[in-house]
């Protein structure tokens, strides 16, 4: 198999920051590579000085692409030789149709005038290509996660790709979508394209890759090629992290107290759909050092029903009670909840949990202004102290709390995230998929943070889709479909089966008590 591309002693650095330092990677015709490590190893930073994002002169080093040395000086440059990234934050305008995106800068046009009849045909052989029967003039801001990345790939497929990036493709995606990725990725390299593939689930690489190239701390430390024989996981966490992994998760003796936090009675209508009534008759509890899971498919209601009791920050017409310690609190506003001890951690940590443009210190004091205030008037000595106290205790990867969250990676901005709801001092903390998109490494150490609040005695509620994540770190699990609760499980109980059998049953009568 002939060689595709060769990146020989890349080195990129940042004001203060070596990003990568003597990177090579190599990769062969017609395979999937997955490129692993932890979150600020410099991952997306590589495949940003291949695509032409950082442009020739902004890096040290050689591209070889199909035996011609390569100077990109911009991401058009490299599309032109065929090489096309597709970004974690995928680049799709929602209100557009699927036609409109896909050919969006790259549009059939005959003297300057769209050819629509031929975008439409050409868009519906794409569409056909990557498994996807909506119709061209849908909006792609209609479809879920899961079809929006197939939108991508057919956008890809339009500039005729050679090789393929994608950047942590599953991250926001369940399984059966993933499953359905990862399977179109198979057929690809089938008709000759080479993809470079990014992600931190280690099973999806042991499922599709020919060879993995591990990056730590900037600096490339092996190439595994798989063609032999099955990389084992333990093999790829140990090139991570510098070190064998005994546990994913850390060990813990639960001291669970009587119940802290329970909602009664929760319903909400959906926002946009007056007449829907989408959460339903809700009934949840958490006790003092405990930690509970809600699981569910994408869609089942659990952020919806997070966000409804955070403040009402999501649905209509909320009808429910919430209490702590048995006595009913007024959660009305996201003041009133933070006020009475409720922080939630979204899932969108970019979109809604961090001001991307600020700095950590800035970011870090944002849902607790009073506590770094004097007289209604911010400390920035407070505010830096507050920050730097986070910053030491959580480990953030940054030369200083002054550093922009943007730059950091998603790992260290999910601890971001993390401090400033924790500054907050809450008594129940609400975790929306806390570990989406990070490395193992980051992963084991905010499991290690969630054990430290429960032992505390606070009350921690996650949601996550992965549900060995839930059955690793849970006491209890609650399993939600359809905006109920159909079942709840002690997690010594409690299996992957089992709990998919739960979603299955979606008009089971009542909650299934195990316990």
């Amino acid at each position: 198999m002939r060689t595709l591309l060769e990146m020989r002693a890349i080195r990129k650095t940042f004001p203060g920051v070596v990003a990568l330092d003597r990177v090579d990677l190599k990769i062969r015709e017609g395979e999937i590579h997955a490129l692993v490590g932890e979150n600020g190893a410099g991952k997306s930073t590589l495949m940003k000085v291949l695509s032409g994002v950082y442009p020739h002169g902004e890096y040290e080093g050689e591209i070889v692409y199909d035996g011609q040395p390569q100077r990109f000086g911009g991401i058009h440059d490299s599309e032109r030789a065929g090489i096309i990234i597709i970004h974690q934050e995928l680049a799709l305008v929602p209100m557009l149709s699927i036609a409109e995106n896909i050919f969006l800068g790259n549009e059939v046009a005959t003297r300057g005038v769209i050819d629509w009849i031929a975008a439409h045909q050409r868009t519906q052989a794409l569409l056909t290509k990557v498994g996807l029967r909506e119709s061209p003039e849908a909006p792609v801001g209609n479809l879920g996660m899961g079809k929006q990345q197939l939108v991508e790939i057919a956008k890809a497929l339009s500039k005729k790709v050679r090789l393929l990036i994608l950047d942590e493709p599953t991250a926001s995606l369940n399984e059966n979508d993933s499953a359905a990725l990862l399977d179109l990725l198979i057929g690809l390299r089938a008709q000759g394209i080479t993809c470079i593939l990014i992600s931190h689930k280690l099973n999806e690489i042991a499922r599709v890759a020919d060879s993995v190239t591990i990056l730590r701390d900037g600096s490339s430390v092996e190439t595994i090629d798989c063609q032999g024989a099955p990389v084992s996981e333990d093999r790829v966490i140990r090139g991570m992290v510098g070190r064998a992994m005994a546990d994913r998760y850390p060990p813990r003796t639960p001291k669970i107290g009587a119940v802290g936090f329970e909602v009664r009675g929760w319903s909400a209508r959906h926002p946009e759909q007056a007449d829907r009534d989408f959460l339903r008759g809700l009934n949840l509890n958490v006790r003092h050092g405990e930690v509970v899971g809600i699981a569910g498919l994408m869609g089942s209601g659990r952020t919806e029903f997070a966000m409804s009791v955070f403040g009402r920050s999501w649905g209509r017409q909320i009808q429910g009670q919430v209490l702590l310690d048995g006595a009913p609190v007024d959660v009305s506003s996201v003041g009133k909840a933070i006020a009475h001890g409720l922080a939630y951690v979204t899932e969108d940590r970019k979109g809604a949990g961090l001001v991307l443009d600020e700095s950590i210190q800035f970011n870090t004091s944002l849902a607790n202004l009073r506590g770094v205030s004097r007289g209604g008037v911010i400390s920035s000595e407070q505010e830096h102290a507050v920050a730097e106290r986070y910053r030491k205790s959580m480990r953030i990867r940054t030369p200083n709390v002054q550093q922009k969250t943007l730059n950091l990676s998603g790992g260290n901005q999910q601890k971001v995230v993390l401090g400033k709801w924790l500054f907050t001092e809450p008594k129940v903390l609400i975790l929306d998929e806390p570990t989406r998109g990070i490395d193992v490494g980051a992963k084991y150490e905010i499991y290690a943070l969630i054990a430290e609040l429960a032992s505390q005695g606070r009350c921690v509620v996650v949601i996550s889709s992965e549900m060995p994540e839930l059955l690793g770190i849970s006491d209890r699990i609650y399993v939600m479909n359809e905006g109920r609760f159909v079942a709840e499980m002690a997690t010594a109980e409690a299996s992957q089966e089992r709990i998919m059998a739960a979603i299955l049953k979606a008009h089971a009568p009542q909650q299934e008590a195990l316990t």
